[in-house]
């Protein structure tokens, strides 16, 4: 989506109330914000609080006439840029125009003024701002995805060489073992290459996000929906992930019905499932998680939630964390990329359905992932 046109803001300054109503009926135009200044003084107090695609400026003004005003303008360092146009009523002979250009005009026009003369000037110069600032925009954006690529790669050389390190020191050991002139002890490498594995798959896993972001990005998630038992999906993302929970000391528990059928891909589903429930234990302080499926039949629609007793996650960040790379506050110790709930999200939408979360500082968090109900069958 583009970013809406930036408003231009013009600046008009003459003593006489009568000569500003006629010029802002003639440049008056959608998109732009016309200011009228009486004096020199009332003009300099505009141009610091907002930003102009032009000034014009009637020459013979009392107490500060135009030219000193262009004098002051220059001399200021937020003010300095903005283009002068002079207007003048005073004859040609008198000179005006240079000395109108030497204070850093842009443009000198004399009374009458030419109605068309005049607007197109206006549109020139209100362009060329509305292009400074899509510039200016466009340069903030790159400098954003400059950072959030550096800050990504930094992430992902992290998130790898600690299961690399640990799985080349296991080899290591093995090694060891090995060249040792006793028996090896059996026991001892079948936990070194349970743990190898572990770490493969946590690799693993970390390759398979950064692929569903790019999947998602481009609208190839592939989604292959099929009738499956959602209450047994949520059975089994629990029963894989319990030994982690054992392992953090978090009592972990599921309520669900005895089967829930629902129309979907089950394995983008659990997922889904498995995302929440593993930033739950990281983010939930060691205490209770509680895993909930059911119906909404009001909505026509299945639910599973994830609530923790964690840290929670303040108002400002509960929509922002749903995007790429983007964390709660507080979560820079704890290990991950920020990709889990932007493609839990996407899978969601894609089944279109939802994912939501509530949530209270201090007071945990709650992620609920809501899918559509299979139309009821139609009668013979």
């Amino acid at each position: 989506m583009s970013s809406p046109t930036p408003e231009a803001n013009i600046l008009l300054v003459d003593d006489l109330q009568e000569n500003l109503i006629a010029l802002e009926a003639l440049i008056r135009g959608p998109g732009r914000r016309i200011f009228t200044a009486r004096s020199g003084d009332d003009a300099l107090s505009l141009m610091l609080e907002h930003p102009f695609a032009l000034a014009i400026l009637d020459v013979q003004m009392p107490s500060m006439n135009g030219f000193e005003l262009a004098e002051l303008m220059r001399g200021t360092e937020r003010t300095r840029t903005i283009p002068i146009v002079f207007v003048s009523a005073a004859g040609r002979e008198l000179n005006y125009a240079f000395q109108g250009y030497e204070s850093g005009a842009v443009d000198f026009l004399y009374k009458p003024l030419d109605p068309h003369a005049v607007r197109s000037k206006v549109s020139v110069f209100v362009d060329l701002f509305r292009q400074r600032q899509e510039l200016q925009e466009a340069q903030v954006q790159l400098q954003r995805a400059v950072a959030m690529r550096d800050d990504f790669m930094s992430m992902i050389a992290h998130e790898l060489r600690n299961p690399l390190n640990s799985v080349y020191l296991q080899a290591q050991l093995r090694r060891k073992m090995l060249s040792s002139p006793k028996a090896p002890d059996t026991q001892a490498m079948q936990k070194m290459v349970e743990r190898d594995e572990r770490q493969i798959r946590s690799m693993v896993r970390l390759l398979d996000d950064m692929l569903d972001v790019s999947r998602a990005r481009t609208g190839k998630l592939a989604i292959v929906p099929a009738e499956f038992d959602l209450a047994a999906s949520a059975q089994a993302v629990v029963e894989a992930i319990q030994e982690q929970a054992n392992a953090t000391g978090v009592q972990l528990t599921l309520a669900a019905p005895e089967s829930l059928r629902i129309v979907g891909d089950e394995f983008r589903i659990e997922q889904v499932i498995t995302n929440l429930l593993t930033n739950a234990l990281r983010y939930g302080g060691g205490k209770p998680v509680v895993v909930t499926v059911g119906l909404r039949d009001d909505l026509r629609e299945a639910f599973v939630s994830v609530r923790d007793q964690g840290m929670g996650i303040a108002p400002a960040d509960q929509e922002r964390i749903f995007e790429q790379f983007e964390r709660t506050e507080g979560a820079a110790q704890v290990a991950g990329l920020g990709l889990g709930l932007y493609i839990a999200r996407q899978i969601a939408q894609a089944h279109q359905g939802r994912l939501e979360v509530r949530s209270t500082v201090g007071q945990g968090s709650e992620f609920i992932l809501s899918l559509p109900l299979p139309a009821p069958a139609s009668p013979a």
